[in-house]
């Protein structure tokens, strides 16, 4: 199990900045990816970025790509995704994961509960 904790989230105008922290526990967080996902209403839930267990590598959905920030520091079991450049697109529930490699496939078997980000124009 990997409780994880999102915060950070909130009301900022087009163009700022914010930053999202999700804080899990637990000795085995550095064992798993992370990614940020989000969810827009009336939309399905898509991934935004993710970073592997060292920290070393990183992806990022190409909407996102030079705005924003993924890292991690596995002393603390935190995982940061700094959003600069905001827009009102990036307007949805932003959710930490954790995830791990199953038969190949990375499977995001842990969630946090979500927080918003709205984007105002």
């Amino acid at each position: 199990q990997v409780p994880l904790v999102e915060s950070g989230g909130g009301l900022v105008q087009a163009g700022g900045s914010l930053r999202l922290s999700c804080a899990g526990s637990g000795r085995t967080f550095s064992r798993y990816t992370m990614a940020w996902f989000r969810q827009a209403p009336g939309k399905g839930r898509e991934s935004v970025a993710a970073i592997d267990l060292s920290g070393l590598s990183t992806t990022y959905a190409d909407s996102v790509k030079g705005r924003f920030t993924i890292s991690r520091d596995n002393t603390k079991n935190t995982v940061n995704l700094q959003m600069n450049s905001l827009k009102p697109e990036d307007t949805a529930v932003y959710y930490c994961a954790a995830g791990t490699y199953y038969n190949g496939n990375l499977d995001y078997a842990y969630w946090g509960q979500g927080t918003q980000v709205t984007v105002s124009s």
